[in-house]
């Protein structure tokens, strides 16, 4: 049976493509066929390699990859749509789409843009939507730093609300030389969430795509195919 997952995030600039290709590089070296689907790619012109290519690079050429909608200013989908003339996604194209993958691959990850509430058309089309519909389980990527706990926290209110489950979070982006807030948000932030910390993927991961796997591995949890672990990860920091 085929798994379906989306990967929402907290904000946008959290990492999220990152830990698609992440979560898409490890499932191919487990020898899973992948599928990676961005519903709504904005700021990108006809032509230009989005966050879906952005994967292919990362996660290598067996990922088959699909982009439904684009639009070429850096805007939420909706309005983007609005201002380029172009049509909106519809709920039919995803369903249809991801269910076309879902019978072809063993894996298929829904990469959303901006966070969970973003809007894709005016008549309340969001990735919080696409998942109730298809039922699918959400990863939410957050980021590491002040306010992240805030963010998460709502986040996970409007996973509850619309009785969505949470598949976990990951640090999308950790840095080097982390600050005290930091440090101690990789305790909290599981609070926040109500779900457990699955990874930090380190800061800079997506740089070269030889050897991303490996970083992958070594940045994501076992329950998304690598041997992270979050007690040890922060035992260590908060020894610091």
């Amino acid at each position: 049976m085929s798994e379906l997952l989306f990967v929402s995030g907290t904000g946008t600039e959290v990492g999220k493509t990152a830990v698609t290709a992440a979560l898409a590089a490890l499932a191919v070296r487990a020898g899973r066929s992948v599928a990676v689907l961005k519903p709504g790619q904005t700021g990108m012109a006809p032509g230009e390699a989005g966050d879906a290519a952005e994967v292919a690079r990362l996660a290598g050429p067996a990922v088959t990859v699909r982009e439904l909608a684009r639009y070429p200013e850096p805007l939420a989908p909706d309005r983007a749509a609005l201002r380029s003339g172009l049509p909106f996604l519809t709920m039919d194209q995803v369903v249809d789409c991801v269910g076309e993958l879902t019978a072809s691959h063993d894996l298929v990850l829904v990469e959303g843009a901006g966070g969970l509430l973003v809007r894709y058309d005016r008549g309340g089309l969001t990735l919080a939507r696409m998942a109730q519909e298809l039922r699918a389980p959400v990863l939410t990527v957050v980021g590491a730093g002040l306010g992240t706990l805030n963010s998460t926290a709502l986040n996970a209110e409007a996973l509850r609300a619309r009785e969505l489950r949470s598949a976990g979070i990951v640090i999308g982006s950790w840095p080097a030389e982390p600050d005290l807030a930091m440090r101690c948000n990789l305790a909290d932030l599981p609070l926040d969430a109500g779900a457990p910390l699955l990874g930090a993927l380190p800061a800079g991961a997506t740089a070269e795509a030889e050897g991303f796997a490996d970083r992958a591995a070594a940045a994501l949890a076992p329950e998304l195919g690598g041997q992270w672990d979050a007690e040890s990860f922060t035992a260590a920091w908060a020894a610091r």
